[in-house]
């Protein structure tokens, strides 16, 4: 029984018959032949039933449409790669090739991280899967055959990097033990690559994932030790990205005091300016406006009448780019509008919400969207 199949479609309010039109509309976006939709159907039944194993075709289209691995669409055990190394001569033949991996590849690896990552903050995680396996695969096979430290540490670095945007994208898409998984490949890379500004950076993130599973506390203490982790050594955007972090989570754990003074710490730690990106650590994306939207979903979470000026400020100058976290910025105004008791505001960026979060395919804004609907 294909239970991935079931459980993704599911993750995303979808009939099987939603399903069916989803299969039919990318067949006719890259021109491809599906079955008819009365034949899709039945399959989409088998499949999910057990009395159909999914095609590699049709699995290539379901991993786009549902943000899945071939893993978790199948519900089976990962096909075995080949023998790390067969005999001396094949292990030596790695070792070199991994040696040679220099600046110009890794510089390759990451343009296409960055590439990836702006695919993701425009159309979503869900398309991207396959892309991003396979970028994985090929730093990992990099580092695990790379000998000293001068060339491993690029590799990891990259590695770290491209870890904790697949964790993320694994985490909008509900695969929660993906997430996790990469987290931990993300911190063993940052600690390979001595890089403790990664390693605070995958903490820090590990942490939403113990909070999207119910433990706002525990994620509480690990963003904390992130920081004491990060310690002097990081810059101030990675270090009011941090306490910012750490305020939302506090939000989320019932501790409005701690919330406000991490909001407050926050603010005092970034650097002024409209440069948002950190030049040491791209992955980082904080100015003003970010924060103050920020601020604005940390009020919303608290109840605070206040967030709303925030949100609505943050709505003037967001990114058009950032798809998703618009879908995210509409959802708390929905929540702020709520606390507020105003309800046709909030039904209208409800409305906003879920139109962005179908367009990037994002399970965790879907989730919060219904959510916030039950209460209306």
């Amino acid at each position: 029984m294909s239970t991935g199949l079931r459980d993704a479609r599911k993750a995303r309010s979808w009939s099987q018959e939603r399903l069916v039109r989803e299969i039919e509309q990318y067949a006719r976006r890259h021109v491809t032949d599906v079955a008819s939709t009365a034949s899709l159907r039945v399959y989409v039944s088998e499949w999910e039933n057990g009395k159909r194993t999914i095609s590699d075709r049709y699995a290539a289209m379901l991993r786009q449409l549902l943000g899945v691995t071939d893993r978790e669409l199948r519900g089976s055990s990962p096909v075995a790669g080949p023998p790390m190394a067969d005999g001396y001569d094949d292990l030596l033949n790695r070792i070199d090739s991994a040696s040679s991996v220099g600046k110009s590849m890794v510089k390759t690896f990451n343009d296409q991280t960055e590439l990836l990552r702006t695919m993701d903050r425009q159309m979503g995680a869900s398309g991207l899967v396959d892309q991003m396996t396979g970028h994985l695969g090929a730093l990992e096979d990099a580092l695990n055959f790379a000998v000293l430290p001068s060339a491993r540490r690029p590799v990891a670095l990259a590695l770290a990097g491209a870890s904790t945007l697949a964790a993320w994208q694994a985490i909008d898409s509900g695969a929660v033990e993906r997430a996790w998984r990469h987290y931990e490949l993300a911190k063993r890379a940052a600690r390979d690559a001595e890089a403790p500004m990664y390693l605070a950076h995958a903490m820090a993130e590990q942490a939403y994932v113990l909070c999207e599973a119910g433990r706002p506390a525990l994620g509480v203490d690990l963003v904390r030790d992130a920081q004491r982790t990060l310690g002097q050594a990081g810059s101030p955007r990675l270090r009011a990205w941090l306490l910012a972090a750490e305020a939302e989570l506090c939000a989320h754990a019932g501790m409005p005091n701690d919330c406000r003074r991490a909001l407050d710490a926050a603010t005092t730690s970034i650097p002024p300016g409209s440069e948002d990106r950190d030049p040491d650590m791209l992955s980082i994306f904080l100015d003003g406006a970010h924060l103050t939207r920020w601020r604005g979903n940390v009020l919303a979470l608290l109840g605070d009448e206040e967030a709303v000026t925030s949100l609505y400020d943050a709505l003037e100058v967001a990114d058009p780019s950032f798809v998703r976290a618009k879908a995210g910025l509409h959802a708390d105004l929905a929540q702020a509008h709520l606390t507020r008791s105003e309800y046709d505001d909030a039904n209208t960026h409800l409305r906003q919400a879920r139109l962005l979060a179908s367009r990037t395919g994002s399970v965790r804004q879907r989730r919060r969207v219904d959510k916030l609907s039950a209460r209306m």
